[in-house]
């Protein structure tokens, strides 16, 4: 909204739409007819209405800043401004209009909120006037009279949120402006209250207050967020003071003091009575966090007795704790799962052997449970907020992910031979619940709940103890608050679609957090016994690295399960990062919270540090280990950031207008009203095209492997079950599952397949049919691999497409092949060829697919080379005539096994550059399947001049070694074979004498 500002962190400007959007809202409750609703509600501020609180919090609402606590005023040098000249405001809201009475010093002040009201009718008098304090008073009696003489029924809001009162008419009959209606001469002679009927309309403001807009989630963000983070720091740090035996002492009321607190004295001068125990603040240790636990639980009686050392399975110490804070006041909620001890078993190599270590692993397969629990838990919170967004279907959405984690669950006791123990998907609750502004837990089929802040929760209770066979470890819980929002947009065929997004409030809580009880690490070919933590120590060794970490504890990285180690040095006054990308093998023996898709972790090494210089003394030397490799930067985790950098633009300016109403938005208009980040950013698709046997793939392949550093790319290619060629339709329904699925934060790169022609591709972008779709792509540049030796028969002929592909289309044309002979016949005549069909296309040279020069790399991502008036004027395809070639094949391309092995292989051949690649399939993306969507595991696609299925066949017999058939000879002949020969000669003999016998007759 751009009438929002900040100054000093603080709100500055008002805006347009939202004031005009809470005044429809407001007017909203006048449109229900019948007698239940007034004809008009009033508001009066100050001494006129004995400073009623209700009144005051409706002038809060509809003038956001100017009363209250973000008062805008405080910015300005008015202390001579006395509150009564501000508080002398009477205002009447009717269905269709809105009738406002102030004086001339407040006016300033209102003007910018009530400029843009419809049928407004202002009450005012000049300063002049108002120097005369009884005409003043005159005027404002007067001017209340008029206001509500078209009224018989008045709505009061009486009572404000938190201090509900007792709606007495009689004592609405008491303020002073209510009194002087009754005067005569000015008034009308009679009491109010005989005249007009009056009706609390308090409960109905109250739902209309606690409906989000900009301004009040601004607040949210700011003020409220900003103090619920404080709380989980404080947490952290009151946790992070106690040593791994003095933890042992810890109890629950001493670990959820700081939520405790917070919520408490949030609620003083509150009369709230919603008690709901899914809102209210807990401190939970081991088994003492079961189902019954909760039921139970009260924050005023937090307990001092249950300890870590005794809340676990058999009286021994906990292994993790249930946590949840709530904001007093506010719709914030989240809970969180941590651990005592570590969540994984560090990898011990061959001393597994021993029958001991073997009973140690057990033991922490155990330990694992838990986290392996919770971690599914988190998962099924953040796929159950992003499908509730889009599907609105909280029941949909609640058995899919309680069923998810039952299944984690019982397999769970399956690899601990307990088949014969059940856990009931009962015990697994995930609930959704709208929160409005007060905390309060309101339905989710309330109209006005896709309005409010939402809490996702995943409550696994009463886990089974298998270590010991008997009781129960306690539960898990998780929980996030979120925000949603969606607009509908009419398209131009008048269809309407919903486009929808939500932001995450409570992202910035740790998710995962541990602290240690006890550190024993056993290492392969050497044991150690730590009495103390070194914070970050790590230590390279010839078997692999070894870090200790304070709340982690010891994790051990062999070189068996190293992948690679990246390392970035800038200079010797920087942090140093060592970048190590291990197998899967090692999830096992790494605490999950350090789980990444990406298996990598990223070390920081202060400079001139111990570790810095073992690094540079032991790994560095030897080739063998260590790779030296430059990245743009390394990001370093944070345990808090702050909330208002997190919550994306896009949602601000999305939620700016679904806030406002779900009336269809015009397409069209969609530029004006919504000028998100991703609309003015959209995503930019780099088409990559080129003849079979161009090395095209090699060259996306290269460019992927050389940005993977600078930012995520994205690569469309058709599957080998593509045979069909290019399909449009694919191409856009992946368009579609691509902004879902990776919310347009990635590049994208468009390889197009066999002898497509380019303008194609371009087409299926530019006219994709879903128009929101279409709004968040753009083409950034179309390159062109060409390999001289695969584009022609001969010298004089090319191959068909070869002069389209290489239209004014395309900005960038990389020859593949013949790059260390420029002077060739062929290279020279094949750049004629481009030249003529495109004089401003950039040449660039690259062997085999192999950009080496960073200019040329920046040609081919360019972002904005492409136009569409240029598309347009490029040349369409051309009518070929029948080639003399029928019948040969030049191009070979498929996935293959052969003979000798089970393992997929991609071949790629080209018969006049005799250029053969044969390298194993590493294609695994889910996103690109071929629209045949057939289930054949190996295919081969051939390009060539009128093909056939014999010829290929005779062809590819041909390709096979031939084996020669021996000679027969007089002793290798059999008895059968030699009474064949004879029978064979004798029906010779006789068809020769008729045909002589026929021949001398005629």
């Amino acid at each position: 909204m751009a009438g929002i500002r900040r100054v000093n962190g603080k709100l500055s400007g008002i805006s347009p739409a939202v004031s005009c959007c809470r005044l429809r809202q407001v007017q909203s409750l006048l449109c229900e007819g019948g007698i239940a609703t007034p004809d008009g509600i009033l508001c009066s501020l100050g001494i006129d209405s004995r400073y009623n609180v209700g009144c005051t919090e409706l002038a809060k609402y509809l003038f956001y800043g100017l009363y209250g606590r973000n008062a805008l005023i405080l910015q300005h040098d008015l202390d001579e401004f006395p509150d009564e000249m501000l508080d002398d405001v009477i205002l009447l809201i009717k269905a269709d209009c809105v009738h406002l009475y102030c004086n001339p010093m407040n006016y300033s002040y209102l003007l910018p909120y009530v400029s843009h009201w419809r049928n407004l009718h202002l009450y005012c008098m000049t300063e002049a006037e108002y120097e005369d304090e009884e005409a003043a008073e005159e005027f404002k009696i007067s001017s209340f009279v008029t206001m509500v003489q078209d009224c018989y029924r008045i709505g009061v809001p009486h009572s404000c949120q938190g201090h509900i009162q007792r709606f007495d008419m009689f004592m609405v009959e008491k303020w002073p402006l209510i009194q002087a209606f009754a005067l005569e001469g000015i008034g009308r002679g009679s009491f109010f209250t005989m005249k007009y009927k009056l009706m609390d309309m308090s409960e109905n403001l109250w739902q209309v207050y606690n409906r989000l807009d900009p301004v009040s989630l601004d607040i949210l963000l700011t003020e409220d967020l900003v103090n619920f983070e404080k709380q989980w720091s404080s947490f952290f740090s009151s946790m992070d003071l106690e040593s791994h035996l003095s933890i042992l002492e810890l109890s629950e009321a001493q670990a959820g003091e700081a939520f405790r607190t917070y919520y408490s004295h949030g609620l003083i001068s509150s009369n709230i009575t919603d008690k709901s125990k899914s809102q209210q603040p807990f401190v939970l240790f081991g088994k003492h966090s079961s189902s019954e636990d909760l039921e139970g639980y009260s924050f005023n009686f937090a307990s001092e007795s249950h300890q870590v050392r005794n809340t676990g399975a058999e009286g021994s110490a906990a292994r993790h704790m249930i946590l949840q804070c709530v904001s007093p006041k506010g719709p914030l909620a989240c809970s969180r799962t941590y651990f005592f001890g570590t969540t994984h078993s560090p990898y011990l190599g061959e001393v597994l052997l021993e029958k001991e270590n073997r009973r140690l692993v057990k033991l922490f397969s155990f330990f694992r449970l838990l986290s392996q629990i919770y971690s599914a838990a988190v998962q099924a919170v953040l796929s159950g907020i992003k499908c509730y967004s889009f599907t609105s279907s909280a029941t949909k959405v609640r058995k899919t992910r309680a069923f998810i984690v039952t299944c984690i669950l019982q397999n769970n006791m399956h690899s601990f031979s307990l088949r014969h123990v059940y856990y009931p998907r009962s015990k697994c609750e995930f609930s959704i619940q709208a929160v409005n502004m007060q905390g309060r837990i309101i339905p989710l089929t309330d109209k006005d709940s896709r309005y409010v802040v939402k809490t996702a929760s995943m409550n696994v209770h009463d886990i089974p103890d298998l270590q010991w066979d008997g009781g129960d470890l306690g539960s898990v819980v998780f929980s996030e608050s979120f925000l949603e929002s969606s607009i509908n947009i009419q398209q131009k065929d008048g269809t309407v679609s919903s486009d929808s997004c939500y932001t995450i409030l409570t992202t910035t809580v740790p998710r995962y957090a541990c602290w240690l009880v006890c550190v024993v690490v056993i290492l392969p070919n050497f044991l150690y016994f730590f009495k103390m933590l070194i914070i970050g120590k790590i230590i390279f060794l010839s078997e692999g690295l070894l870090f200790i970490h304070s709340q982690y504890g010891s994790i051990t990285l062999s070189k068996d399960h190293i992948s690679t180690i990246k390392f970035y040095d800038p200079d010797s006054s920087a942090v140093a990062s060592l970048l190590v990308e291990y197998d899967s093998s090692l999830l096992p023996n790494l605490p999950f919270p350090l789980h990444s898709a990406d298996h990598c972790l990223v070390f920081a090494l202060q400079p001139r540090s111990k570790s810095h210089r073992a690094f540079y003394s032991k790994v560095k030397p030897s080739q063998n280990t260590c790779c030296i490799y430059s990245c743009q930067s390394v990001l370093t985790p944070c345990r808090f950031t702050h909330s208002c950098i997190l919550v994306h633009a896009r949602f601000l300016q999305h939620f700016a207008l679904s806030s406002i109403g779900q009336e269809p938005i015009l397409y069209d208009h969609l530029g004006v009203l919504f000028p998100s980040a991703e609309l003015r950013n959209p995503v930019v698709i780099t088409i990559i095209t080129g003849l079979p046997g161009s090395h095209k793939k090699r060259l996306c392949n290269f460019l992927v492997q050389l940005n993977k550093e600078h930012g995520r790319w994205v690569v469309y290619k058709p599957g080998p079950d593509n045979c069909e060629g290019f399909s449009a339709s694919h191409l856009q329904q992946y368009l579609s599952s691509f902004l879902q699925s990776h919310g347009g934060k990635h590049r994208l790169l468009v390889l197009s397949p066999g002898y497509t022609d380019v303008l194609d591709v371009v087409q299926a972008v530019l006219f994709h049919p879903d128009p929101v779709v279409q709004a968040r792509f753009t083409i950034g540049a179309v390159t062109a691999c060409v390999d001289p030796l695969a584009s022609c028969f001969i010298l004089e002929f090319i191959f068909p497409f070869f002069a389209p592909r290489m239209s004014g289309i395309v900005s960038t044309v990389v020859f593949t092949g013949l790059t260390a002979e420029q002077k060739h016949p062929l290279m020279q005549h094949v750049q004629q060829l481009v030249r003529s069909a495109n004089p401003t296309a950039a040449f660039i040279l690259a062997e085999r697919g192999a950009v080496t020069r960073n200019e040329d790399v920046n040609l081919i991502f360019l972002d904005s080379s492409f136009s569409e008036p240029q598309m347009l004027r490029a040349p369409l395809k051309a009518s070929l005539s029948p080639s003399p070639f029928r019948g040969n094949v030049y191009n070979v391309w498929g996935k293959v096994r052969f003979s000798d092995s089970d393992k997929l292989m991609e071949v790629s051949y080209n018969t006049l550059s005799g250029s053969l690649s044969i390298v194993p399939d590493h294609s695994a993306d889910p996103l690109t399947p071929g629209p045949g969507e057939t289930n054949a595991s190996c295919v081969l696609i051939f390009d060539g001049v009128g093909l056939t299925e014999d010829g290929l066949k005779d062809w590819l017999r041909l390709c096979a070694k031939q084996k020669k058939k021996p000679k027969k000879t007089k002793n290798s002949l059999s008895p059968q074979e030699i009474k064949s020969i004879h029978v064979s000669v004798f029906i010779l003999i006789i068809i020769d004498s008729i045909l002589s016998f026929n021949h001398y007759h005629w």
